[in-house]
């Protein structure tokens, strides 16, 4: 009885984060973080990862459309193949305590990944990502190398840039995974922004007021 019990939870969760990741892709495109069938996002179920298939419109997803592997990359779940970042995301999951992870090609965020190799301390929300974001060297999408260079750049932090490319961030809900693309993207939006002025440079933080901020976020939100 016990044992059908948990199996029904797993059950009902799974379909839950199913929709969940559907109405996260979906926003995606509502925001303007994606074009066209670019971008993907995922999340982790125990040692089950369900992810957005690759190559489907997401005006056209549904939670039927969701594929699930395990953390090897074998696909045990639904009949569409998964993302062609898989090896992105299953690199999260096995080196983090992420619980969902989202891709995109966030156009503001991907013109700074073109020319800096971090992005400037423009604003504090760094602090929201762990400390300044990293830009990952280019490399082939859904390949190890880009798996690889992601990570070291996501070294303590939940969110990183991928030149030529995007931005891929973590967290343990959808939500969170989601908040950070949007913050990044902000950020990018207003270093660019800021940056572009003609004869004036934007002022930047200092890695001792990140760190000051970083302790307030801690406590930042509802307190019971």
């Amino acid at each position: 009885m016990a044992e059908q019990r948990r199996d029904a939870e797993r059950d009902a969760e799974q379909v839950r984060i199913r929709a969940e990741l559907v109405a996260t892709a979906r926003r995606t495109v509502a925001d303007g973080l994606v074009v066209g069938t670019s971008g993907n996002v995922s999340a982790r179920v125990g040692d089950l990862v369900l992810v957005t298939p690759s190559g489907l419109p997401y005006d056209r997803l549904t939670p039927d459309h969701i594929t699930g592997v395990d953390l090897t990359g074998r696909q045990v779940l639904g009949t569409l193949v998964p993302t062609s970042e898989l090896p992105m995301h299953l690199a999260v999951y096995r080196t983090t305590d992420a619980r969902a992870v989202v891709h995109t090609h966030a156009v503001h965020a991907t013109a700074v990944s073109t020319l800096v190799p971090e992005l400037p301390l423009v604003h504090y929300m760094a602090a929201a990502l762990g400390g300044p974001v990293r830009v990952a060297p280019y490399a082939t999408y859904g390949t190890d190398e880009l798996a690889g260079n992601m990570l070291r750049a996501l070294a303590g932090r939940s969110g990183c840039l991928l030149q030529n490319h995007g931005t891929l961030t973590y967290g343990t809900t959808l939500d969170q995974a989601y908040d950070r693309t949007a913050q990044l993207e902000w950020m990018c939006r207003l270093w660019l922004t800021a940056s572009s002025v003609p004869g004036l440079t934007p002022s930047l933080l200092t890695e001792a007021q990140l760190a000051e901020v970083g302790e307030r976020l801690r406590e930042y939100g509802q307190r019971r």
